[in-house]
């Protein structure tokens, strides 16, 4: 197997100097490497990486752009980049420590025998920690309103949290998604769930971030929910 963690950034420079050698534990065992696709942060998040690479040479990679491009582009970015080279399997994960590292390994377990492997927060054992009640009802209804739209099992299918093999992303079919924001996750998901690949959910806790900035605002969720009936159909 070969690995690939993908992790969007932009303005995470609290974070990302801990966060990437929590990561480099996890995956060492896994022949596992680290893409950041970096969207040009003025906090100089870009800088902190290629710092780092001096000591993660042959296993820490950047891709600087010079824009904001968004979470999906970034995504489908890394996933291309690892695709035309070689990796089997992706991880996609935030840099804030909302996504665990300590997961991976469970994670990477899981897919030996299923096409994706998703972080769920909306099953038994998982939960998130230091979310108000309004965020949590939010964030939940939103799975539980994409679940009846797109009549798709995924319980937790706005989670970012996500390991895909290649098998499940040629299925996917990169070059067909329409999404852009936050409906993202809910598309990869829901076109794995009917091209036929065998998903599992495994419980996290999925803690708020105890630094930096969320980029998620109402009016993403707001644009996720119209998204879901240009998804379906």
């Amino acid at each position: 197997m070969k690995l690939l963690v993908v992790i969007p950034t932009y303005n995470e420079i609290e974070n990302i100097t801990r966060f990437i050698p929590a990561v480099m534990e996890q995956i060492q065992s896994s022949n596992g490497n680290i893409l950041v696709v970096d969207d040009g942060s003025p906090d100089g998040t870009g800088e902190a990486v290629k710092q780092m690479q001096q000591k993660y040479s042959d296993s820490l990679f950047l891709l600087e752009r010079t824009g904001k491009n968004g979470l999906a582009d970034a995504y489908l970015t890394g996933f291309r980049w690892g695709e035309e080279r070689g990796y089997d399997v992706f991880l996609e994960m935030d840099a804030d420590f909302s996504h665990k590292p300590e997961y991976i390994p469970e994670m990477v377990k899981q897919i030996q025998e299923y096409d994706v492997v998703i972080g769920s927060r909306n099953i038994k054992g998982g939960a998130v920690e230091g979310w108000s009640a309004l965020r949590n009802f939010i964030s939940k209804g939103g799975s539980l309103y994409s679940r009846m739209v797109l009549h798709c099992p995924v319980k937790d299918l706005t989670g970012g949290f996500n390991m895909w093999t290649r098998k499940a992303l040629d299925a996917i079919d990169l070059d067909k998604i329409v999404s852009r924001g936050y409906s993202f996750q809910i598309e990869m998901k829901y076109r794995a769930y009917k091209s036929g690949m065998k998903i599992k959910e495994i419980p996290i806790i999925f803690p708020d971030r105890q630094a930096g900035t969320s980029k998620m605002s109402k009016k993403i969720f707001v644009e996720a929910f119209i998204k879901i009936w240009k998804i379906r159909y």
